[in-house]
């Protein structure tokens, strides 16, 4: 919901590539799986705050109009 969020989502992805890119160097498949579950949990992640943010806008969309702003 915040850039601080984003930031951890981005880190959180590129660890993952890192673990999965290390993972397929060196043929260990629990390293590359476990980097590939980093990456999708950091999209679960970033979808979410996507999805709050939007239902944010709406509930501050509808304050405004019953208020008058």
């Amino acid at each position: 919901m915040g850039l601080a969020d984003d930031a951890q989502n981005k880190a959180d992805d590129l660890k993952g590539r890192a673990k999965e890119a290390t993972g397929a160097a060196i043929g260990d498949d629990d390293l590359k799986a476990e980097g590939q579950a980093d990456q999708g949990l950091a999209a679960v992640r970033e979808k979410a705050t996507e999805v709050a943010d939007k239902a944010k806008d709406g509930i501050d969309s509808v304050k405004d109009k019953l208020t008058g702003h």
